[in-house]
């Protein structure tokens, strides 16, 4: 496995804020200058005596201000980087998956991908079905939760594994459970180019944890383009082919959801909910 390249601190910093919407960046920026500026140029009162216990504080108070002398340029500096970069990488990721979209054979487009892209490529197809998305960064290829997203108030987790020669295992999906008990979410997708073993697809079968495989990841970033005028249907209505396929809703017939009861006398119990809730509250039995 290739060493990964060491960052500096500011890099870490800039890729950190870069997650962030840009003009969420550039908002901290114009704070951080208003709260550091009127620190750095605060009048210094020299009209009293100082005593010996007095020196501690006024060290304090000059080790301070010159922090903010420096941070008042430094900090929106950085901020109005990571805007920029944020910008970059919008755009980045919208040309990614448009040129796999685009591509005459989309499996080898994705195929090429390396890990990172194909993260970014999940996370563009997500956000694309309406979902706000924060990128936790995982921990490199073999990384833990790479999104979170959220939609009507719920928040699902996502994790990637792009293993075009592995299949993923039972136990992969048992820690992504435990991440999601652990998080709160009200489901997850674990999305990978390859396919997931019998076990594996056993195991997330009942626990809202939806798999998505490499052929169904392509059908979906192909099918599902940009459409402004009108959003497409959850990726929930995703499956694998040894998976029973999703019933739509008898009373709006939108795809639905495999939801867990959180409170009354069926909590705990899972039950398919319509993709429209709240507009729709249609429910079938499992």
């Amino acid at each position: 496995m290739a060493r990964r390249r060491r960052t500096s601190g500011f890099e870490d910093l800039v890729t950190v804020l870069a997650r962030l919407p840009w003009w969420v960046c550039l908002a901290i920026a114009l704070v951080a200058w208003l709260v550091l500026h009127s620190i750095a140029t605060a009048p210094v009162d020299t009209s009293q005596v100082l005593t010996a216990n007095d020196m501690g504080s006024v060290l304090r108070g000059q080790m301070i201000r010159a922090f903010a002398l420096v941070g008042q340029y430094f900090v929106p500096m950085t901020c109005v980087i990571a805007a920029i970069a944020s910008v970059a990488s919008r755009r980045h990721r919208k040309k990614l998956i448009n040129d796999v979209q685009a591509a005459t054979q989309p499996g080898k487009a994705i195929d090429g991908l390396d890990w990172r892209q194909f993260e970014q490529l999940v996370g563009e197809a997500f956000r694309r079905q309406g979902y706000s998305i924060t990128e936790t960064g995982g921990n490199g290829p073999d990384g833990g939760i790479d999104l979170i997203l959220r939609k009507d108030g719920e928040k699902y987790l996502v994790q990637c594994k792009h293993w075009r020669s592995l299949k993923v295992g039972v136990a992969v999906i048992r820690e992504f459970f435990g991440a999601m008990a652990v998080e709160g979410a009200a489901g997850g997708f674990v999305v990978t180019s390859g396919r997931f073993t019998k076990e594996a697809q056993d195991f997330a079968s009942g626990r809202n944890i939806q798999l998505i495989e490499g052929p169904i990841l392509k059908q979906w970033i192909a099918q599902h383009k940009s459409q402004p005028s009108k959003a497409p249907p959850a990726p929930t209505t995703l499956v694998t082919p040894e998976q029973p396929q999703v019933p739509s809703c008898p009373q709006c017939n939108a795809p639905m959801i495999k939801r867990t009861a959180k409170r009354g006398a069926n909590a705990g119990n899972v039950f398919w909910g319509c993709s429209e809730y709240p507009r729709c509250r249609g429910i079938v039995s499992i």
